[in-house]
Formats: structure tokens, C-alpha cells, sequence
């Protein structure tokens, strides 16, 4: 579990020093006091991405150049630096070179916030970024694929705006160096919904006191076969929309509700459970992969619920996870008292209120 965190130049903090629970840390305060942005720092650290942004910049504070975040994760001290350009990364103060060396002996994540309605309101690039933060931490191969991919679509994009006339060769090239980025991220996308199907199943079943059946079901952006053939035959196409008109940015997640379109057919109660449903799923499935439960970061997310909502989601998460809750009122936690610690959050300022 991560027991502590520090921050340097991190969003609106100078410098910020946590001890965190082992069972649960509320953060309470009003809005923009930084309480979201501390929470998010965890993520950062151990994951090296961010649920609010991919702009490094933005996570630098106002005049600041790099921002620093340290934390212990059991017996191990994470350390990772960035400046708008450029990341610096250490185990125990050895510096790592990769990436993957880091991640691999870092934590679990799961971030919940009230954006999670987007699952099934939203456009497909929400339902996508579900799958990636998932399987990036699931499968060691996952991440670097979808690196790939994404540099050499926006390779491909580029040159088939660029002229009036398109070098066909140029983008036939970076086709067929998206192939096997992509044979990876679809069959990878493929083996998660596997594992996640019967999580979301059980959870919904329970949630909606089995009146309700919740499946998912993979949407490729392509048919089978090789990408690069796809877009072959998408050549008059392309040559009049300028994009990339096959692939796995064009993945999707589809989701019946008593074999109906989830997103068009249920109500909001229901869309709400459905979206409980995914992210309760993602845990339990990184659970079951990896045999520990994740950090679960969950944003404001039970001033939203209803009590039998809030109730449902702490008796349904992995038992034992660490829990980091952000909140501006303590009134829910009178039905769901939570053992911990509690602090209040104002003006990038953090202090202890009580421990529970």
C-alpha cells in the first residue's frame, strides 16, 4: 500500500507531506482547494499518467519549471520528476532509464469521478480510455503498443493532410508500422473485456437486485486481417476525409442492458449503475490478475450516489483495498462511517482534522 506522498511543484502545492491509511484517507474541503489535484499526484506516481490530463505542463505549478512526487509503496520509494519536456524517474534513488522497469514495480490504480457517466453518455474516446488505463497495468506489453500506434497514426494523419496530392507510399509506411501495434492492442482489448465481462455481470446483478443483465462486447475499429489491408480499401475514403479511417483508435465498448443499447435505452439511474458496474469491475479484475487489490482514488464520487448506491459500492469493492476519498461534506459518511484518516483541504494547504 502507498503510505506516504510528497509533492513539489505539483499543480497548485509548493510542497505537500501525507501520511496516508492503510484502509482509507478523506480529503475534505470546498472546490479548487487542491483536494482533487493532491489525490491525482498518487495516481501520477504510480502510473505515470494522469485521469485530468496528458499535457505535462499543466501538472507544473504556476512559475514553477518541474514538478516532483515521492511516495512509499510498501517496502519500495517511488520517485518521479517532470518538467514540460522531460521525465526523471527512481526506485529506492536509482535512477530508471525505462519506463516499463518503473511501472513493473509500481502499484495499481483505479480512478473514479463523477466523469464516469461519459462511459455511457460520452463518445468512444471515453470508453477507450477505460480499456487502456486498465490494460496498461494488466498487460506488460500493452503500453508501449499503444505508444507506437498512436505516434505512427499521427504520422499517418500528417501526411495525408499535408499535400494536395497524397504520398500514398509515405502512408501505405506508416500503415504497416501500425500493424503489429495493433494486432497487440486488439487482441489485448479483446482479453480484458473477457476478464471484465464476468466482474460486470456479478456487480450490476447485484446492484440492480437482479432485475438487470449488463454485457459488453468488443467493437473493433477494423475487420479481421492485417490494418494496413483495411486501409487499402479505404483509399477513395481517406483521400476525402484526410484521416486514418481503420484501427484501434476507433475501438469501441458496446454495453446491452437486458439486450438493449445501454446508451440509448437506459434511464440516468440505470446509466448510473452501469458506469458503478465498469469501474467496480476494473478493480476486481486487477485483482483477480494480480492477486492484491488496487489503490482505488475516488473523486467526490459518494456526494453524487444515493445511500443505497454508496452502500453497494463499499460492500462490492476488492475487500481490503487502500481507499484516498476527496469530498466537500462529511453528511454521507454519517450512514457509511469509514475507519481512517481525515484531512481538510484549503488553499493548497493540507492539515489533519481527526482520525476516525
Amino acid at each position: 500500500m502507498l503510505t506516504d506522498l510528497l509533492l513539489r511543484d505539483f499543480r497548485c502545492f509548493q510542497e505537500c507531506r501525507v501520511s496516508l491509511h492503510p484502509e482509507t484517507t478523506l480529503l475534505i474541503g470546498r472546490n479548487a482547494q487542491g483536494k482533487t489535484s493532491l489525490m491525482e499526484a498518487a495516481c501520477v506516481l504510480l502510473r505515470l499518467q494522469s485521469p485530468r490530463t496528458s499535457n505535462r505542463a499543466e501538472m507544473i505549478r504556476l512559475g514553477g519549471s518541474t514538478f516532483m512526487i515521492e511516495g512509499s509503496l510498501g517496502e519500495k520509494r517511488l520517485r518521479c520528476a517532470q518538467s514540460a519536456t522531460a521525465r526523471r524517474l527512481a526506485l529506492d534513488g536509482r535512477v530508471c532509464t525505462r519506463s516499463a522497469e518503473y511501472l513493473g514495480s509500481s502499484g495499481l490504480v483505479v480512478w473514479m469521478d463523477h466523469r464516469d457517466m461519459n462511459l455511457l453518455r460520452g463518445g468512444g474516446e471515453h470508453r477507450r480510455r477505460y480499456l487502456d488505463f486498465a490494460a496498461s497495468q494488466m498487460f506488460p506489453d500493452y503500453l508501449k503498443a499503444l505508444r507506437g500506434y498512436e505516434r505512427a497514426v499521427r504520422g499517418r494523419n500528417h501526411v495525408l493532410k499535408r499535400d494536395a496530392v497524397i504520398q500514398w507510399r509515405q502512408a501505405d509506411a506508416f500503415a504497416k508500422v501500425m500493424d503489429d501495434f495493433a494486432e497487440v492492442l486488439k487482441a489485448r482489448r479483446f482479453e480484458l473485456i473477457t476478464a471484465l465481462q464476468p466482474e460486470v455481470a456479478r456487480v450490476h446483478a447485484d446492484l440492480s437486485a437482479a432485475a438487470e443483465t449488463l454485457v459488453l462486447a468488443y467493437a473493433p475499429g477494423f475487420d479481421q486481417g492485417h490494418l494496413s489491408d483495411a486501409l487499402f480499401s479505404l483509399r477513395e475514403e481517406e483521400a476525402r476525409t484526410r484521416v486514418t479511417g481503420a484501427g484501434p483508435h476507433r475501438d469501441d465498448l458496446r454495453l446491452t442492458l437486458n439486450g438493449l443499447d445501454a446508451m440509448t435505452f437506459a434511464s440516468e439511474g440505470q446509466q448510473r449503475s452501469a458506469a458503478l458496474s465498469l469501474k467496480i469491475a476494473q478493480a476486481c479484475a486487477l485483482e483477480s490478475a494480480f492477486g492484491r487489490p488496487p489503490l482505488l482514488l475516488l473523486d467526490d464520487v459518494f456526494g453524487e450516489l444515493d445511500s443505497m448506491r454508496r452502500r453497494a459500492l463499499l460492500r462490492l469493492l476488492p475487500a481490503g483495498s487502500q481507499k484516498i476519498i476527496t469530498t466537500t461534506t462529511l453528511d454521507w459518511a454519517r450512514d457509511e462511517p469509514q475507519a481512517g484518516l481525515i484531512y481538510e483541504v484549503e488553499a493548497a494547504s493540507v492539515s489533519l482534522r481527526s482520525f476516525q
